[in-house]
């Protein structure tokens, strides 16, 4: 500290006296309360029910600032089985001998999102990876098959993983300052679709359907505008996914079938989108 005396400015020190009280001042029971913390530092305050809406609003607020700061401004997306096997490795998930024969024979998935991921993100290179970034939801499975095929090119992938119990730790092919990480599931939704300019639907599970079924309502109900659905897989997809049942049974419309394109291969399914956007 600096004072002014009649020989003018020198330093001060503090006697051991003031130093002893000014300790005892910050050690109060008023100070050491958790109402006292700055409400920014208060973790439990943070985590609490009534800051729920605040936290949605962080969600919301990290994702766009970090991807406004990479320029990037539409994306492909890529859903599918995160139980899905590489080709040539075992099916780590299966629960039987029929699940794991399946599983395993699913694997072509795996090259073919791999390959269609590599297509995308070599147009994207063209729009100086603005445009048709690649992004998953960050596990294993058809999700790590298209960060990787990004990576085959040497183009940046995004990924959108969430906290759960199970298949969720980033595979090492996201792009590191593109890996985020999700609490809501809803507000992850909202990132998959905000700037997606094409879906790639693997065969998967509920999560999957779960997706899915989420862009085909906003896209019925003109709350998101149309955009190409790739059906990875006609046979499986074919028994699956009857749409053409629910047509007939009038709980959807005719045209509403039209939403969904079915493809068996990564170059089908790219000059889809290709024809689309007259690319």
């Amino acid at each position: 500290m600096i004072v002014e005396n009649k020989n003018g400015w020198m330093p001060f020190l503090h006697s051991d006296k003031s130093i002893r009280k000014e300790s005892t001042i910050s050690n109060t029971l008023q100070m050491s309360s958790p109402v006292y913390r700055l409400a920014y530092k208060d973790e439990d305050f943070l985590k609490s029910q009534e800051v729920r809406p605040l936290r949605f609003a962080l969600e919301l607020m990290k994702v766009e600032s970090n991807l406004r700061e990479h320029n990037i401004k539409s994306t492909i997306v890529l859903f599918g089985g995160a139980r899905i096997p590489e080709p040539g490795y075992s099916a780590w998930a299966a629960e039987n001998a029929v699940q794991k024969k399946n599983l395993e024979a699913a694997s072509c998935y795996y090259n073919e999102a791999r390959q269609f991921a590599r297509l995308c993100s070599q147009y994207s290179s063209t729009t100086h990876y603005r445009e048709f970034v690649i992004v998953t939801g960050g596990g294993p499975g058809i999700m790590e098959a298209g960060n990787r095929g990004a990576t085959d090119v040497g183009a940046p992938s995004i990924a959108f993983n969430i906290a759960v119990p199970h298949e969720q730790t980033p595979n090492p092919y996201i792009t590191p300052d593109l890996c985020f990480n999700f609490h809501y599931f809803a507000m992850r939704k909202m990132h998959f679709l905000m700037r997606a300019k094409a879906l790639a639907i693997f065969p998967g599970g509920f999560g999957t359907f779960d997706e899915l079924f989420e862009t085909l309502t906003l896209i019925q109900t003109s709350r998101m505008e149309r955009v190409p659905i790739l059906m990875f897989g006609k046979i499986f997809w074919k028994k699956a996914l009857n749409v053409d049942y629910l047509a007939e049974q009038g709980t959807i419309s005719p045209d509403d079938v039209k939403l969904l394109s079915f493809v068996d291969n990564a170059i089908e399914g790219w000059e889809r989108v290709r024809a689309f956007y007259q690319l």
